[in-house]
């Protein structure tokens, strides 16, 4: 039995109604005479003349006239029928579409009659399409445009799937900026480059070979690329922003931050690219910061360390607070000499390993209990404070000064023979001579004090030297309180 052939007309419905994506065929021909009319009426700029009137762009909209949908656009919309879904193209082509409509309208303005662009339709039900869309006149139809083809291919989930990423991206970033701690993203590549390149010429020993070759470790920070930092690090920086900072990153990473970054180098070389160290980085403006930096090379990118994070703690003020208490361990809090416990330290430190010859002054303040007695101890401490004035003034380095009791002081000598130990001896009473003239005016008490040398050479006790000062001392204090007395 013969079947009848198919006519291509029947081939070409076929083909429309089963076809994968959404088809429209449509007639712009009521588009194209508004069109004409508005370039008769002199308008040039499509644009322009929408935006003074927005009731145009729906006198726009209401030209297009759909003549045939495929059963794909049913199936996508929601709609039982072609009559269903033509009666309620208001619920389809609603809010976010007035963008795109401009974008297409301008091409056909422009005589574009073939396009696509990326809008948004709706669903019978309310649900949201994010729709390519493609705009063809087609052949034989230029002049009249009363038969376009739209067809619309459903990216709703790409679109949504680029939304949640760009909405990650946001969270991120926000994170990343406001981070309450100082963040940088740096590419260590190059680094990653000559450290391979040294150990592939043999070089085992990286520690001596930055020793024998401190150039190295400064090409490595200059090969460092940042690729971002956040906005705490502008302001620890004191940096107005990004561009500032990493021109004058030279000011931010000097001197002590070479040894450092040594360290740092170190580490990598032996496969450690998680770190974290104690640094010193400097401000803009030359400020001293202290920081606790903890670097990592992303777990994604180890092969080629092009991607790092490095976080920044501003550690300043607990250094500061932690160098004030060890101070107050070492130092006496009302002359600011050193205490007991440090000249008790150094006394042995000096008894193990010298420099000899080691020279001892013990000094004690006379009458400085009649005076607390009298005057109160107020007037007591500021003898006392004038003592500590002297001493800080008078011994230099090596030597440094102690106060090791109540109204007792002493003083270390390392390298100081007996005649030099004496030339301390009238350094201290010739400045305590000064110091009683420009006081003389003011309280009227006069300093007095009591000195006893020792000196101790290599192989001898200086516990035994400590005792001859003391000894020394006291014969002095006699021969004061006798003087003052009048005895014979």
């Amino acid at each position: 039995m013969l079947h009848p052939t198919p006519s291509p007309t029947t081939d070409f419905e076929s083909m429309f109604d089963l076809a994968p994506v959404s088809l429209w065929l449509e007639d712009y021909s009521g588009l194209k005479r508004l069109f004409d009319a508005w370039r008769a009426e002199g308008v040039i700029d499509l644009a322009a003349h929408l935006a003074a009137d927005p009731s145009r762009i729906a006198a726009c909209i209401a030209q297009f006239k759909v003549l045939r949908v495929n059963q794909r656009t049913l199936t996508l919309f929601g709609a039982d029928s072609q009559p269903a879904l033509l009666a309620a193209l208001d619920v389809v082509f609603r809010d976010d579409m007035s963008q795109s409509v401009r974008y297409e309208l301008d091409q056909l303005w422009s005589g574009q009659l073939d396009f696509s662009n990326q809008t948004v339709n709706y669903t019978l039900d309310g649900r949201r399409l994010d729709v390519q869309l493609q705009v063809r006149v087609l052949p034989g139809h230029e002049s009249a445009w009363d038969r376009v083809l739209v067809s619309l291919h459903d990216v709703s989930a790409r679109v949504a799937a680029a939304r949640e990423r760009a909405e990650s991206e946001r969270y991120a970033r926000g994170l990343f900026e406001r981070s309450p701690v100082s963040l940088w993203v740096e590419d260590f590549s190059a680094v990653k480059g000559l450290l391979d390149d040294i150990r592939q010429r043999g070089i085992t020993d990286f520690a001596t070979f930055i020793k024998v070759h401190p150039e190295f470790v400064m090409r490595c920070m200059q090969e460092i690329r940042v690729i971002d930092v956040n906005r705490e690090t502008l302001r620890m920086f004191g940096a107005d922003d990004t561009p500032t900072l990493l021109h004058d990153l030279t000011k931010v990473f000097r001197d002590e931050m070479h040894d450092s970054f040594a360290d740092q180098l170190q580490d990598l070389w032996n496969g450690k690219t998680l770190q974290q160290r104690e640094v010193i980085n400097y401000s803009l403006h030359g400020d001293l910061i202290n920081i606790h930096m903890q670097f990592a090379v992303l777990e994604d990118h180890l092969e080629n360390w092009d991607l790092v994070l490095v976080s920044l703690v501003d550690i300043t003020a607990r250094k500061k607070a932690e160098a004030y208490l060890e101070y107050l361990g070492k130092h006496d809090v009302l002359t600011r000499l050193c205490n007991r416990s440090f000249y008790t330290e150094e006394l042995n430190r000096l008894s193990r390993k010298g420099p000899w010859p080691v020279s001892i002054l013990t000094i004690d303040l006379n009458g400085l209990k009649p005076i607390n007695d009298e005057l109160g101890h107020a007037a007591g401490d500021a003898l006392l404070r004038r003592v500590g004035d002297v001493l800080a003034k008078a011994v230099e380095s090596p030597g440094w000064p102690a106060r090791i009791g109540g109204d007792e002081f002493s003083v270390l000598l390392p390298m100081t023979d007996e005649r030099g130990a004496q030339a301390m001896r009238d350094r201290i009473l010739s400045m305590f001579e000064l110091n009683n003239q420009f006081h003389a005016g003011q309280s009227g008490h006069v300093l007095s004090v009591s000195i006893g040398i020792a000196t101790c050479a290599a192989g001898e006790s200086l516990d035994a030297a400590v005792v001859r000062a003391d000894r020394a001392m006291y014969d002095d204090k006699a021969r004061h309180y006798a003087a003052r007395d009048g005895a014979p």
